[in-house]
């Protein structure tokens, strides 16, 4: 009996620390990190790298082969078109026309010599004491020496280009930013030719080259404002604008990418060729809007802190699971010319409008399918025009680009870009007296990285929401950093857009 009551008090005993262990009430409590909803500025930029190089920039070779007997020029020299600038050795091309000369004379000779047997046969001929056979052989004869000499002034007149080529000239007015050969070095044109200088046009005015990845060159759009710096003047930023977006795209590690051309000034000559550039052009911008941390937007908080019962309810009122509701009947939501279900009441309202006034205007007898197509004429009328290419009217002949290019065709651009004002969905967490969060839903627009633009919502400046959250048993635990389950998860934030690339 002894014996039963022992084993039977262990069971009360072990029954009372589990109940405790498994059923004990988490008392768990949350630090909350909130934030305000501020009134603020965005503006959003697409970031590259480029490097810098000149408008115009020209490898001067040559096309005879020889030993650079002299240089008119050297680095940083300035030159002007048409001045020399090289001299190859010219012994061997001058002896080249001499030779070419001599066989002009060999060939005019013998020319001379055929015309003056053509004539004698042909007088022969003519009074009948000569064959025609020999009549026939000495006209041919005649005929090749004629074409010999013309070869043989052919053979001249290419001995003497060659013994022109011989001298360098610029062929812009510019600067020279490198020097590939020295005196007395051989160059060999046989295959290719050898570059001898580089000539920059003019440095005053430059070019950057940047490298657009194919998920931004979308936002990218002839006339817009970009900055950059370089390495060389860190604390200076440079203004310039883009001029071309090339349509030839460049793979780098199986990722597309296209050239962009930038135009900038460089008047105080600061900017050289070959520098790396960072660039931010800039792609959308808003003014004076209401935004939100980027954090509020990616917070994912887990069920036991949501306040179910509000949420329920305010889904059953149409505002917590989504805008449609709020919009759907003109709400603080609506806006006029909206998507459906964006400004649905307003939209219903101007459509029903439209109908009235169309069969008023009928007399009020239209078929059903003519009331439909009078009404998309309509909303045709009224829808605003899509960008279109833009193609530049064709250059008149003679006329020059900024690249130094004669050309007579029209030059292709691709469409406008319109990233400014982008809707999406969001959602937000707020936190309650009873330290619960309820959601709210917003729209979003343009982020800079840090902080959305909200366009729709019932959050003003100076409401806070919650970024995040710190439990009390993980402040307790110390030493390895402390965990915070609200932490907003690295995903795309919902509706309100990442970072610009």
């Amino acid at each position: 009996m002894k014996r039963w009551l022992t084993v039977g008090l262990i069971v009360i005993v072990a029954g009372v620390a589990a109940y405790a262990f498994f059923f004990r009430e988490d008392k768990t409590k949350y630090e909350f990190r909130l934030d305000k909803i501020s009134e603020g500025d965005i503006t959003m930029y697409v970031t590259a790298t480029g490097t810098i190089n000149a408008v115009i920039s020209v490898e001067v070779g040559t096309q005879v082969s020889g030993i650079i007997a002299k240089l008119y020029a050297d680095f940083n020299s300035i030159v002007r078109e048409g001045q020399v600038i090289a001299q190859i050795d010219p012994t061997f091309l001058q002896q080249a026309v001499k030779d070419a000369t001599a066989s002009l004379e060999r060939a005019r000779a013998q020319f001379n010599d055929a015309k003056r047997t053509v004539d004698r046969t042909k007088s022969l001929f003519d009074k009948n004491l000569e064959s025609q056979a020999n009549y026939d052989a000495a006209l041919t004869a005649f005929e090749s020496n004629q074409a010999a000499l013309k070869m043989a002034q052919a053979s001249l007149d290419r001995a003497k280009i060659n013994l022109a080529y011989a001298t360098i000239y610029a062929p812009i007015s510019g600067v020279v930013i490198d020097r590939k050969v020295n005196v007395g070095q051989t160059v060999a044109a046989s295959f290719s030719s050898p570059t001898l200088y580089t000539i920059a046009n003019d440095l005053q005015k430059m070019q950057v080259q940047a490298t657009i990845d194919e998920s931004d060159i979308g936002r990218i759009t002839v006339g817009q404002e970009a900055t950059f710096t370089v390495d060389a003047y860190p604390d200076d930023r440079f203004t310039g604008t883009v001029s071309q977006i090339r349509l030839a795209p460049v793979t780098i590690q199986n990722v597309v990418n296209y050239t962009v051309i930038i135009d900038v000034d460089n008047r105080d000559l600061k900017l050289m060729p070959g520098m790396t550039a960072n660039v931010r052009v800039l792609v959308g911008s808003a003014r004076n809007v209401i935004r939100v941390s980027n954090m509020a937007l990616r917070l994912q908080p887990p069920a036991e802190l949501v306040d179910s019962a509000k949420v329920k309810e305010m889904a059953g009122s149409g505002q917590g699971g989504g805008e449609r509701g709020r919009w759907a009947d003109g709400g603080p939501g609506a806006r006029e010319g909206g998507r459906p279900g964006e400004g649905g009441g307003e939209r219903m309202g101007m459509m029903k409008g439209l109908r009235d006034s169309i069969l008023a205007a009928h007399g009020g007898k239209m078929e059903e399918d003519e009331l439909r197509a009078e009404m998309r004429k309509v909303f045709e009328k009224m829808r605003p025009a899509r960008p279109t290419s833009i193609v530049k009217p064709p250059a008149r002949a003679g006329q020059q680009t900024k690249f130094g290019i004669q050309s007579v065709f029209p030059e292709l651009q691709k469409s406008v870009s319109t990233t400014s004002r982008q809707r999406a969905r969001g959602r937000v967490w707020v936190l309650t007296a009873e330290k619960k969060l309820v959601p709210v839903q917003v729209t979003t627009g343009l982020s800079d990285g840090k902080y959305t633009e909200i366009m729709n919502s019932t959050l003003k400046a100076g409401d806070e929401v919650v970024l995040g959250a710190t439990s009390s048993a993980a402040a307790k635990a110390g030493g390895q950093g402390t965990t915070n389950p609200l932490a907003p998860t690295p995903q795309r934030p919902m509706g309100g857009g990442g970072p610009p690339r």
